[in-house]
């Protein structure tokens, strides 16, 4: 079953510049950036993309366009049957959604007390609040953590409840843009661990963007790769490895002059004189 359509998607940003000089603030210019150019893809229930590219490429506003943040200037997209941007209420109470370098806990509150109010917020029954809860917190090894302000966990610990925080109303779609950004080898392993299990085991469909190759590598099957707001290539995670991946190279920066090099040299200038 198709979960996610993207048809056609183009987003485009007009851009307010100053022109130099000492009125150049009276004389303001815009451009159009075009962060998304015709991208297209879909996804079916129960799938894990992973959506990379290099900064600037266009991935987070594909996320926050398929989190109905931002409205596209054209094109469709579709997630369950609902329009992201037109049916906002509708549409967050059945996706999750964790954005690296954003939190949705309460930073002066226990981490209990922000879930508590994500509760009520998502309007979550207390039956099913505390199952998710008891099972998020083995999955993730929040029990310590319950108690203690959200400014005084460490940044893998308060990742590992951001994500715990996205997944207490039970979605069945789940954004994660940039999870493991500045996480130790340890956090990143967990972090890993509890998304395969959201995907495998509770068929869960997940789309992960990241720079960390190694967590596309271990979660991602199929892999989307954007580039200044193009859809570049769609396939196999196989397939890139093959196609881009497999290519090494080494480059070797020398304290001093390269003996080989000045070797090389002195040989073109005597065959040269010759």
């Amino acid at each position: 079953m198709t979960q996610i359509i993207v048809d056609e998607l183009t987003k485009t940003f007009r851009v307010a510049e100053r022109r130099e000089g000492p009125l150049g603030f009276l004389r303001r210019r815009s451009r159009d950036v075009h962060a998304l150019q015709r991208v297209s893809f879909s996804l079916r229930e129960g799938e894990l993309l992973g959506l990379i590219g290099p900064n600037g490429a266009g991935k987070s506003t594909t996320i926050k366009i398929l989190c109905g943040i931002l409205e596209p200037t054209s094109g469709r997209c579709e997630v369950g049957g609902v329009v992201p941007w037109r049916e906002r209420i509708r549409h967050v109470a059945r996706i999750g959604a964790v954005f690296g370098q954003r939190t949705q806990l309460w930073w002066d509150l226990p981490v209990a007390d922000s879930f508590a109010l994500l509760r009520d917020i998502y309007r979550v029954a207390p039956s099913d609040y505390r199952r998710n809860l008891d099972e998020l917190v083995a999955l993730l090894d929040l029990d310590r953590l319950l108690t203690t302000p959200v400014r005084q966990l460490s940044l893998g610990q308060r990742m590992r409840c951001e994500i715990a925080a996205s997944m207490l109303h039970a979605p069945r779609v789940v954004f994660l843009d940039e999870p493991t950004i500045g996480l130790d080898a340890v956090a990143k392993l967990a972090v890993r661990d509890f998304v395969q299990t959201l995907n495998r085991d509770r068929g869960v469909t997940v789309i992960l963007t990241t720079h960390d190759m190694h967590d596309v590598e271990a979660l991602a099957e199929r892999v989307i790769v954007i580039g200044q707001g193009r859809l570049l290539t769609d396939g196999p995670f196989a397939s890139l490895r093959a196609g881009v991946l497999a290519e090494r190279r080494l480059h070797i920066d020398f304290a001093g002059e390269d003996p080989d090099a000045e070797a090389d040299r002195r040989h073109h200038r005597g065959a040269r004189r010759r």
